[in-house]
């Protein structure tokens, strides 16, 4: 499996060579390098580890620094801020500070991105699992928006785990599944995806092929 990590820019609308009006999400991918490499013999899995967005020494922690500057990284990988780990299956493919950039995925190619929702902080039910409400009439007067019955009292005389009430909405991770590349930019590091995906601009994404083609 192949992927990278980037930042959603926004959305716009592409033309196709048919004159159709496609709406496309870019998103600015790497340049990442491949700052650890795991096998199964040593830590009992395939996996690598991508870096992304350079940054300044100084804003890193010692940890972190220690960790990019170890034993047999190459001297040309940069200090960066984002450090997120992709298992892999072909590891013979991949070496230690190898650059990844975002034409490693073509045209009419599917892809899965995973991002952070929006957070909307504490919502009601009506909100955050689109509950009908209640009566606009017959005497009510605030009971508009509200979720109604919760449970039933002598049997069980609790409320079920997993019962959909008000509480925090978004800031989760959110997999958007089998979307088709429209255009590869290689020269600016740029990928536009047909639809939307995920989180707020600026937000961070991880951009894989995808596991269900079709």
């Amino acid at each position: 499996m192949k992927g990278i990590l980037g930042r959603k820019v926004g959305m716009t609308q592409l033309l196709t060579a048919r004159g159709e009006v496609v709406p496309v999400t870019i998103i600015e991918a790497g340049p990442c390098f491949v700052t650890q490499v795991k096998t199964v013999e040593q830590d009992g899995y395939t996996a690598i580890q991508l870096g992304f967005e350079q940054t300044q020494q100084r804003r890193l922690t010692k940890g972190q620094v220690g960790h990019l500057k170890r034993r047999g990284m190459p001297h040309d990988v940069p200090m960066v801020r984002v450090l997120r780990e992709l298992r892999v299956r072909d590891i013979e493919n991949y070496q230690l500070g190898q650059k990844i950039l975002a034409d490693i995925f073509t045209t009419h190619e599917r892809v899965d991105v995973v991002g952070i929702s929006k957070g909307r902080g504490f919502q009601g039910g009506v909100k955050r699992h689109g509950f009908h409400g209640g009566p606009r009439t017959h005497g009510q007067s605030d009971r508009l928006r509200a979720p109604g019955a919760s449970s039933s009292g002598t049997t069980p005389g609790r409320i079920y785990k997993g019962k959909r009430m008000a509480g925090h909405m978004g800031n989760v991770p959110v997999t958007v599944a089998n979307l088709r590349v429209v255009l590869v930019d290689g020269e600016r590091n740029l990928l536009a995806v047909r639809g939307a995906v995920p989180g707020a601009k600026g937000g961070l994404l991880l951009v894989t092929e995808a596991r269900k083609q079709g």
